[in-house]
């Protein structure tokens, strides 16, 4: 059985990409346990806090579930042709203090998905988040990306999928991403 953590980098209540890992969440298979992890509450980066005051609670919370699993998946945004400034500063903060940077990306696969209501599915923020989780160390899928564009036509108002297509082009994701996973598991 493989271990997820899906992260969606939006904190809006009506965000495709918490409606695209909610749908995850729930057509995960029964081999697979894909846990919701959240940036709610991460403030934003400050050497002098984090001095001050060290790592906040969102963050040492988040970075427990991840150190946990076998693989995360990012459920970005694009916004302005690139990766969210909130999503983004979750990534900073989890990459402190430095030593940190081994214990939670340091071999770890990672996935990239997304949802937009733009023509391209979150393609410009999913190449964005290559070079810095390569940075990170990270072991990046390169299985496959999954990139839902015009997202408005994929949900309905309460954020379930509409879309048959789609539905079964997530379920397909993460199960081969669990696999993925999974067999890295006994590398690592």
């Amino acid at each position: 059985m493989a271990k997820l953590v899906g992260i969606s980098g939006s904190l809006r209540k009506g965000s495709f990409n918490s409606a695209l890992l909610r749908a995850a969440v729930a057509g995960a298979g029964a081999d697979v346990t894909l846990e919701p992890g959240s940036i709610e509450g991460i403030p934003l980066y400050n050497g002098d806090v984090e001095a001050a005051e060290g790592i906040p609670q969102a963050v040492r919370v988040l970075k427990e579930q991840i150190q946990s699993a076998d693989g995360v998946i990012l459920f970005t945004p694009e916004y302005n042709n690139s990766i969210p400034g909130v999503f983004k500063n979750a990534i900073d903060w989890l990459s402190r203090p430095s030593p940190d940077i081994i214990k939670v990306f340091g071999g770890r696969p990672f996935a990239i998905a997304g949802a937009s209501p733009g023509n391209f599915g979150t393609q410009l923020s999913q190449n964005a988040w290559l070079s810095v989780l390569h940075t990170l160390g990270a072991h990046i899928w390169s299985g496959k990306r999954l990139m839902v564009p015009r997202a408005g036509s994929v949900f309905d108002s309460d954020g379930r999928i509409i879309d048959d297509a789609i539905a079964k082009r997530l379920d397909a994701f993460v199960a081969a991403f669990a696999d993925y996973a999974g067999s890295l598991k006994q590398e690592r």
